[in-house]
């Protein structure tokens, strides 16, 4: 058996990792450390608590993302949280002009990859009608890059010329309220707008705590100036928070179904729920690549989408990979310097950019590849110069074929010299086969830590650049 298929159609094709490097024998030799993880990831969802795993101030901390697919009284997800995001919508649709999301890592990267798959590349250009009422959206403060900002507040200037009355919301994603990037270009923004007197409304997605000792500076910010309020959870990573009110507020806003989008992990986490390795795609999926780089040292992730639109998935993917499993000890403090490193890929284009590499360079990378199986809107390829035999032999395809032939081209040049790739096949991009694949990952992610022992829920290595960025702008301050 080498592939697993969902009731729902989703897929996961591992002909070319299982048997390429990985044997049967393999995995029968980690199935008690792998059944273990398993008994672990169960024990997780019932009580909220994985072993090993403490804050950064070292205080054991609740991991409770499984919990954000189920939509129910008393947890995170519940139908209050729901309904407030929804009913923003609402208010916002064919009032707000434009929206700018400021946020970086985990209060970036998730919400990037619902706004890709609803919007696409052309979103800002299309008229209000075209777009729904949906407002225009950008996203910022996922770098201190003065260009870029400079080049956004120049363009809502810009468009704000378009109509008598013009409305800016901005959407701050930050736990703390500090976090630099994003809100460095949210004061930058904001003085500029009012400045050329654009009306600008606040939204703050924060630390819910209320308590003083607890209040985050978002939080405070945000009841003294009436913003409205959403949530950044408590025991949620940023990592794993595109399934909170994190990922959820940028899919509400642009239209996209967050409930199917819920849906979907919810089936992908009851799928993951079986012991079997042969019924679970997360379980199977984290053997394999864990086998892969642990045995036979493929120490590289490429994660290879056949989209577009899913580049951005991909960069999710980094930083759930890098920070989750990047770890200089394991759970008893040992140095064991664990981890793989992963990298972005999009095909076809990057099969005329990286492919040589992962050919004939070193062997020592799983490609991870993401297939759509029904495009909703397949063109063919017209016959236009069906007298030139190179161009006739793929007019009249649609173009999803030739993108199929290309990955399928391209997994079995890797197979053909014994470098193993995977395949998740969604039977089409929508929000409820996407929230299957991402719950997956997050999954797969969770079973590798408890694999390698290491805790796949801290990130003790960032928080040592944000210590030292501290005292750089402090000097930097004094030197003024």
């Amino acid at each position: 058996m080498t592939m697993i298929t969902l009731k729902s159609g989703f897929a996961v094709d591992v002909s070319h990792l299982y048997g390429t490097n990985v044997t049967a024998d393999d995995i029968k030799e980690l199935e008690p450390t792998y059944q273990k993880a398993h008994e672990t990831l169960m024990q997780m969802r019932k009580t909220g608590m994985m072993a090993g795993h403490v804050s950064k101030d070292g205080a054991p901390e609740d991991v409770l993302f499984p919990q954000l697919p189920y939509i129910a009284e008393g947890n995170i997800n519940n139908p209050e949280r729901m309904m407030a995001l929804e009913e923003l919508a609402r208010t916002v649709r064919n009032r707000v002009d434009t929206v700018v999301f400021f946020g970086i890592g985990g209060s970036y990267l998730g919400g990037k990859v619902l706004f890709d798959v609803q919007c696409g590349s052309f979103w800002n250009l299309k008229s209000s009608q075209e777009r729904n009422g949906y407002p225009k959206a950008f996203f910022a403060g996922n770098n201190a890059d003065s260009h870029t900002l400079h080049e956004l507040i120049q363009f809502l200037k810009h468009d704000s010329q378009t109509k008598a009355a013009y409305t800016v919301m901005a959407v701050i994603i930050s736990k703390s309220g500090s976090t630099i990037e994003p809100m460095s270009n949210y004061m930058v923004l904001r003085d500029a707008i009012m400045r050329a007197g654009i009306t600008l409304e606040t939204i703050a997605v924060t630390d819910p705590h209320e308590e003083v000792e607890k209040e985050t500076l978002l939080h405070h910010m945000a009841r003294q100036g009436g913003w409205p309020i959403f949530f950044v959870p408590d025991g949620i990573g940023g990592r794993f928070s595109v399934f909170s009110e994190v990922g959820l507020i940028v899919g509400a806003l642009m239209g996209f179904n967050i409930r199917q989008f819920l849906a979907g992990a919810r089936d992908m986490d009851k799928a993951c729920q079986n012991p079997d390795i042969w019924q679970n795609p997360a379980l199977l999926n984290s053997v394999l690549k864990y086998l892969a780089a642990a045995k036979y040292g493929f120490g590289l992730e490429v994660l290879m989408p056949y989209a577009d639109n899913l580049k951005s998935l991909s960069e999710w993917y980094i930083q759930l990979l890098a920070e989750s499993l990047g770890k200089r000890l394991d759970k008893q403090g040992n140095v064991v310097h664990y981890g793989r490193t992963p990298i972005v890929a999009v095909g076809t284009t990057d099969m005329h950019a990286q492919t040589q590499e992962h050919q004939e360079g070193p062997k020592d990378k799983v490609v991870q590849f993401v297939s759509i199986a029904n495009w909703e809107d397949d063109l063919i390829v017209p016959h236009l110069y069906d007298q030139y035999p190179k161009l006739a032999a793929f007019s009249g395809l649609p173009l999803s074929s030739i993108l199929e032939a290309a990955r399928s081209a391209n997994a079995e040049a890797l197979a053909g010299d014994g470098r193993p790739s995977a395949n998740y096949i969604l039977p089409a991009l929508t929000p409820y086969h996407l929230g299957e694949l991402m719950f997956m990952l997050c999954l797969s992610i969770a079973y590798e830590g408890e694999f390698a022992n290491v805790d796949a829920f801290n990130q003790p290595g960032v928080e040592i650049y944000k210590k030292l960025l501290g005292v750089r702008l402090q000097t930097l301050q004094k030197g003024q």
